[in-house]
């Protein structure tokens, strides 16, 4: 019997996805685990995989376009077979087609912008010209609600092709690069470089030439603010990428002008692919972007060499000075989501020592056996996971108006980067064993660092560990990662001298200060779980039963 794929739901913010490429034809045979189509979300652009074995039937949505959640993408079923009875009961979504200035939020489907109410002060809508697309800021995570345009790699004028990088976009995440899917001219950029645009704001229209969109952008202009820079609140929870956008994240290059390298997206991989250094290629295409021809045709004897920067010009004399360093998007987030923490969840704070002398121990007997070398870090995460179970209002989140108590351990763990912190998360961490605990964590924390994080690997954390210890730090307070109501601070691992028998030794102890959201966790609740957590850090053979 023929089956009927439709969109999933790949985040929590999602409304609908857009189709970046089909994999499959109609008529083509497909088995479980084939990629049928790449599918662009609001937070990432992920595979939709076939699980069942037949042959592709109908496909409901064309490359490019959008689709709402469980919306028909496509039927497989049996060579031959009769679908239509199938898709009778699923009428075309339309809502995109008409929406208003309050829908126009949520919609990633910018070439239906041109029917949008118009300001009360206008007689008229003011349409978007025939031809013409919109390049919208999109959402590219969770915490997003600004993208900064580094730099444009097009000006007014300029020929676009499908595949070309209009502009560099920092995000509170990563820079990435803003490739347009439509061809034509660039009729209008409404964002200066080293300016920031609000998710969902006009960045730039494209069209065929000599078409004039100033009466639109002035219209678009004169709405309310509300229409363009949507709260907070809302961004977080409903935009949507525009259609017309790709993003791709960036590698560093300290050879480049602004610090990072131009390269295509397939460059980029048959780079890596190749263990070939992408800063000592020389790129052919707009303004030094690297190609894949690049890629194929270089030469490692004709590398390009790094040129040292000159110092600057010495002084006879000291005199004042400052540098002001503009703010990056992660760090703008960082301020804004831990300030707000910091100021409305009433803090308190526990602090615990615990003798580490059994960890240690048993930590050297693991990692003769482990596949993956485990670090106290991952026994601190095994152990926050099993204590948790025990007390179930530790792992909990405030929600406003009530209290969540989450069934499921999702552990975070505060990594730092360039740019600021970020939250690998370990899912599930109480079902799982050390030794993939230590496995996860390596991944996570390498990916943090290469910026390749996928956004289900940074977000849904339950319970969240700061972790200054490597960097000998005795003991410290960490602000609450929302929604959590607690975060944990572990400080480093120390020799203190101890009476012992009728002399003196040496023990090792560690402190740990756990940080509480009084709303949603009280004094003895936070004590009884560092009680329980210090039982099973000092005997590691505990969590294992």
């Amino acid at each position: 019997m023929a089956e009927v794929i439709r969109m999933p739901r790949l985040s929590d913010t999602m409304t609908e996805g857009v189709i970046a490429a089909w994999h499959k034809k109609v008529g083509d045979k497909v088995k479980p685990g084939d990629v049928l189509a790449d599918v662009e979300t609001d937070k990432a652009t992920m595979e939709l995989e076939s699980y069942q074995d037949g042959t592709i039937l109908y496909i409901g949505v064309d490359k490019g376009k959008a689709a709402p959640i469980d919306g028909i993408l496509a039927v497989i079923g049996k060579e031959g077979e009769d679908y239509k009875a199938l898709l009778k009961n699923d009428a075309p979504p339309k809502a995109a087609e008409k929406q208003t200035e309050e829908t126009e939020k949520s919609s990633s489907k910018v070439e239906t912008v041109e029917k949008a109410s118009a300001p009360k002060a206008e007689a008229k809508t003011v349409s978007l010209p025939e031809g013409a697309k919109e390049i919208r800021m999109p959402l590219l995570s969770d915490t997003m609600t600004e993208g900064k345009i580094i730099a444009w790699n097009k000006k007014v004028g300029d020929k676009v092709k499908s595949d070309d990088v209009l502009a560099e976009v920092e995000t509170d995440k990563a820079t990435m690069d803003v490739v347009g899917y439509e061809e034509g001219t660039l009729l209008y950029v409404g964002v200066e470089a080293g300016k920031a645009a609000k998710v969902n704001e006009i960045i730039a229209i494209v069209g065929k030439p000599g078409t004039d969109v100033a009466a639109y952008v002035a219209a678009e202009k004169n709405k309310p603010a509300a229409g363009n820079a949507p709260a907070p609140e809302a961004t977080e929870k409903e935009t949507a990428p525009a259609a017309n956008t790709e993003v791709v994240e960036q590698q560093e290059d300290n050879s480049s002008d602004n610090g990072r390298i131009k390269a295509s997206p397939l460059a980029k991989k048959m780079a890596a692919d190749k263990g070939v250094d992408l800063s000592q290629i020389s790129g052919s295409g707009d303004n030094g972007r690297i190609t894949k021809r690049d890629v194929e045709s270089f030469d490692p004897s004709k590398a390009v060499k790094p040129t040292a920067k000159s110092a600057a010009a010495s002084t006879s004399g000291m005199a004042e000075g400052y540098t002001d360093t503009p703010l990056t998007q992660m760090r703008k987030t960082i301020a804004r989501r831990l300030g707000e923490s910091m100021y409305t969840a009433p803090h308190f704070y526990l602090t615990m020592e615990m003798n580490m002398d059994n960890a240690i121990a048993a930590r050297e007997s693991m990692n003769e056996v482990s596949p993956v070398k485990i670090s106290f870090n991952d026994i601190i995460i095994k152990a926050c996971a099993t204590a948790l179970r025990s007390h179930p209002d530790v792992n909990s989140s405030w929600m406003g108006d009530f209290i969540r108590h989450n069934h499921h351990i999702h552990i975070g763990t505060a990594v730092a980067v360039p740019e600021g912190l970020i939250v690998p998360v370990v899912r599930f961490a109480d079902h799982k064993t050390l030794s993939q605990i230590a496995g996860e964590t390596k991944e996570l924390y390498g990916k943090a660092r290469d910026k390749k994080l996928q956004p289900t690997e940074f977000s849904g954390n339950t319970f969240t560990i700061s972790n200054l210890g490597m960097m000998d730090i005795d003991a410290f307070t960490a602000i609450i990662n929302p929604p959590d109501s607690c975060i944990l601070a572990i400080g480093r691992i120390k020799e203190i001298v101890v009476k012992k028998g009728d002399g003196f030794g040496v023990t090792n102890v560690m402190n740990v200060t756990l940080s509480c959201d009084h709303r949603s966790v009280d004094g003895a609740v936070g004590a009884a779980f560092l009680q329980t957590l210090k039982t099973l850090i000092e005997n590691p053979v505990r969590m294992l039963v």
